[in-house]
């Protein structure tokens, strides 16, 4: 594969050039202000389906960043020298409203981004998921473990459209010589959440904040492992700066769990709340367990969380807190 001369004597003069799609959601809108922290130009892609402009208002001057509201479902004529692959909405709740749109994002959006770094040479990395480990029967989950995903199922949309993802990204890999990277990425949570993606964690504080009870889907004893927004970023940019034989899958997640129910305890005892847990019926294939196995970025990126759970939760406490969405 060749690239453009041209595109090479810029990236010579000028550093790198970062695509970030989905730069307007929650974790788009961190790996976007971590990349410019070091010095990297950033181009921001986001049709604002789940994204919002808040997340990025602080960035919008900065000289070395560039916003450009876009679908990757339609092809994208950029110059770049890397691209973080991050569109797609991520909780149930946005992914099942349109199903075949997700599943469009996850199929379109990787095709037309492996065809940009085709062009230009860029080295890319997928966002995927644990989700692609379905309700594993195996556990701690490794990145060689095939997953136990039902195909048409309500969460299909997205955990299918993520594994037909991986798989696009290995064969332009093995067909034409891309430079490729795939983190599948495990719950992550922290500032910039949205107050109604249904993910446990913004409901919980969400509802605690308000005065309402919490709602446990089940009886609370499944279990999850939650990764603080700054270090998962942390991940992803270690393993795209990673030498170019280090491919993946690559597992990035914090391999402590909790369960739902202590989890909820523990946010309401950091917002002094004297709400109570109400049960629900848990939803159709919503995993029992979820825990990675992180050795390979332990190995490999000389990666781990670094931030506890009980400093995370605070942190998006104050968050939500100050952007006043109690009540909604």
């Amino acid at each position: 594969m060749t690239v453009n001369p041209l595109i090479a004597a810029r990236r010579y003069e000028q550093g790198r050039r970062v695509l970030v799609t989905g730069g307007a959601g929650f974790l788009g809108s961190h790996l976007c202000e971590r990349l410019l922290t070091r010095g990297d130009e950033v181009l921001c892609v986001d049709n604002f389906y789940t994204g919002a402009r808040q997340n990025i208002e602080h960035l919008l001057a900065h000289p070395r960043f560039e916003m450009i509201r876009h679908d990757v479902c339609m092809p994208l004529y950029v110059e770049v020298d890397e691209i973080y692959n991050l569109a797609c909405p991520a909780s149930p709740i946005h992914y099942q409203y349109d199903p075949v749109q997700t599943t469009k994002t996850s199929v379109h959006g990787a095709i037309n981004m492996l065809g940009l770094a085709k062009r230009t040479g860029a080295k890319i990395l997928q966002a995927s998921t644990s989700e692609v480990y379905g309700d594993p029967i195996q556990h701690p989950q490794t990145e060689s473990y095939w997953g136990n995903v039902n195909p048409i199922g309500i969460r299909s949309c997205y955990d299918e459209g993520k594994r037909c993802a991986e798989t696009l990204f290995f064969d332009y890999h093995r067909q034409h010589g891309l430079k490729i990277k795939v983190a599948r990425i495990f719950n992550t949570y922290g500032p910039r959440m949205h107050p109604k993606d249904g993910r446990v964690v913004s409901n919980f504080v969400v509802q605690a904040l308000a005065g309402h009870d919490l709602t446990v889907y089940g009886d609370g004893s499944q279990t999850r492992s939650f990764c603080f927004v700054s270090d998962l970023v942390d991940g992803l940019i270690r393993l795209m700066d990673s030498e170019d034989a280090l491919v993946g899958p690559v597992n990035l997640g914090n391999p402590t769990e909790c369960t739902v129910g202590d989890l909820a305890r523990s946010i309401l005892r950091l917002t002094q709340s004297n709400a109570v847990l109400t049960y629900r019926s848990i939803p159709a294939d919503d995993p029992i367990r979820r825990c990675p196995d992180i050795s390979l970025a332990k190995t490999l990126l000389d990666w781990h969380p670094q931030v506890s759970l009980e400093a995370g939760l605070q942190a998006t406490i104050d968050y939500f807190r100050r952007t006043a969405v109690v009540g909604v």
